[in-house]
C-alpha cells in the first residue's frame, strides 16, 4: 500500500511540472544505492578539556566522570606545588537517544550542582548526504549552594542560579585532526557589582590531534568577550593529553581555571599562565551500558 501511495504522489508531482530525477524515484521505492558516510569520534570523549565537545553518549549508555583540579603550581613546595589542594567534580551523563543526552554533576567549587541537556543537531557526513560539520546544542544550569554571606538580609534562591547556552560546531579534518568552535552565552542572576551585566559572551576554541590509536593532544581556549566592570577576569586556557584504555579515557592537562563547569571556567577564571597560576588536573571517564543500544540512525 505504501508503494502505491508513493507512486501516486510521484505522478501528482510530475503532473504539476515538478522535475523528478531517477535517483528520487529509486529513493521513493527504497532502492537507494547511494550511501551516506557519517563521521565518528571527532573527539574521544564528551569533553575537550573542561568544556564540552560535540560528542554525546550513545542511547542506553551511562558515563561516570571524575574531574579533579589540584592547587596552583606556584603555591610552592610547602603545598607540594598544589598537590595538597584540590577541586573536584563528579558527574553522570546518559544517552536518551542517538542525538540527545542529559547530565548532572556536583563540584566542590562553591558547592555547585549543575545539570545539562545536549542535542546533536547535525552530523558531519559525506556521500549521498553531505554535511561539512557536526553541530551540537548545549544548555546547562548551575546552582551555587554555599551558605549566604549575610543570612540576616532577604536572600532569594534565584540568586544562586546561572545559565549557559552554547552552539558547538566541530569538523574532523582528517583521521588525526579535529577542531571546534563554541559560541557561548552565560547568564547570571546575581553578579558581583551593581553595574555589572548579567549576560556574558564568549567564544571557545578547541582542538585534538591524534598521536597514536589511543593517545591524542588536546587544547582549549575560551575568550571572554565582555568583562565585568567590577574587575578583570582572565581567559581559560588548557592543554592536555587523552589516553584511552579500554572502557576508560584518562585526560591529563594543565589549565589556569579552577572550576569545571561552564559558568565557572568561562566567567570566573582568575589564574594567569604568565604568573604560574596553573593547575594540574585530570578527567577520568568510564562508560556503562545500561540498555543495549539499537542501530544508530542520524
Amino acid at each position: 500500500m505504501k508503494r502505491y501511495l508513493k507512486f501516486i504522489l510521484l505522478l501528482l508531482l510530475v503532473s504539476f511540472g515538478v522535475k523528478v530525477s531517477a535517483q528520487d524515484l529509486l529513493d521513493a521505492f527504497g532502492k537507494d544505492s547511494a550511501k551516506t558516510n557519517y563521521t565518528y569520534a571527532t573527539f574521544k570523549t564528551t569533553r575537550i578539556v573542561d568544556g564540552h565537545s560535540v560528542e554525546n553518549e550513545a542511547p542506553g549508555v551511562l558515563l561516570f566522570m571524575i574531574s579533579h583540579h589540584f592547587g596552583a603550581i606556584n603555591s610552592g613546595s610547602y603545598n607540594f606545588f598544589g598537590m595538597d589542594q584540590s577541586t573536584i567534580r563528579l558527574g553522570l551523563e546518559y544517552g536518551i537517544t542517538d542525538r540527545f543526552c542529559v547530565g548532572v554533576g556536583r563540584s566542590s567549587y562553591e558547592k555547585t550542582f549543575d545539570g545539562f541537556l545536549k542535542y546533536k543537531l547535525l552530523k558531519q557526513s559525506s556521500g549521498y548526504r553531505t554535511m561539512p560539520v557536526t553541530v551540537t546544542l548545549l544548555t546547562s544550569m548551575a546552582v551555587n549552594s554555599l551558605k549566604w554571606q549575610d543570612p540576616t538580609r532577604e536572600n532569594f534562591f534565584s540568586s544562586r542560579l546561572s545559565y549557559n547556552y552554547q552552539v558547538l560546531i566541530a569538523r574532523k579534518f582528517s583521521n588525526n585532526l579535529s577542531l571546534q568552535l563554541s559560541p557561548t552565552m552565560i547568564h547570571k542572576n546575581l553578579v558581583a557589582g551593581a553595574n555589572d551585566a548579567n549576560d556574558f559572551y564568549a567564544m571557545g576554541f578547541g582542538g585534538r590531534y591524534k598521536l597514536t590509536q589511543r593517545m591524542s593532544v588536546n587544547g582549549e581556549y575560551y575568550a571572554l568577550l565582555n568583562q565585568p566592570k567590577s574587575g578583570t577576569l582572565d581567559n581559560s586556557l588548557s592543554f592536555g593529553i587523552d589516553i584511552e584504555t579500554g572502557g576508560h579515557v584518562f585526560q591529563l592537562f594543565l589549565t589556569n581555571s579552577q572550576p569545571m563547569f561552564e559558568r565557572g571556567f568561562i566567567t570566573e577564571t582568575k589564574g594567569k599562565w604568565s604568573n604560574g597560576n596553573i593547575f594540574f588536573g585530570f578527567n577520568i571517564s568510564r562508560v556503562f551500558t545500561i540498555k543495549k543500544p539499537k542501530t544508530l540512525r542520524y
